[in-house]
């Protein structure tokens, strides 16, 4: 039997896939907001606005994307966010997806 717990009805839950660009500056750009980026997520996780997600890696190991979910209450709230990414600001991810997800808890 699954138990849903610490459902928050008036939340939605969003999977954002972040794809760095490919030029030989891309990881440069990544490091020089990651900082931010990652202060951004430790603010977000006390809000309840990050649920968990983490860096998409080529066949080497190297950072090559972000796989995120978030937590709001609507998709014009997430955009309001992330107005204000780092990696967005910073021409991190050149390609985003989202879509609606619903975790299995």
């Amino acid at each position: 039997m699954i138990i849903f717990e610490n459902l928050n009805y008036n939340k939605m839950e969003f999977l954002l896939l972040g794809y760095d660009g490919t030029d030989k500056d891309a990881p440069a750009r990544r490091q020089k907001v990651r900082e931010k980026h990652i202060a951004n997520i430790a603010v977000m996780k006390k809000a309840g606005e990050f649920l968990y997600g983490g860096a998409i890696l080529d066949d080497a190991g190297q950072m090559v994307g972000s796989m995120v979910v978030y937590n709001f209450p609507d998709r014009k709230a997430l955009d309001e966010m992330l107005k204000n990414e780092p990696y967005i600001i910073g021409n991190v991810w050149q390609k985003v997806e989202i879509s609606s997800f619903r975790s299995v808890k």
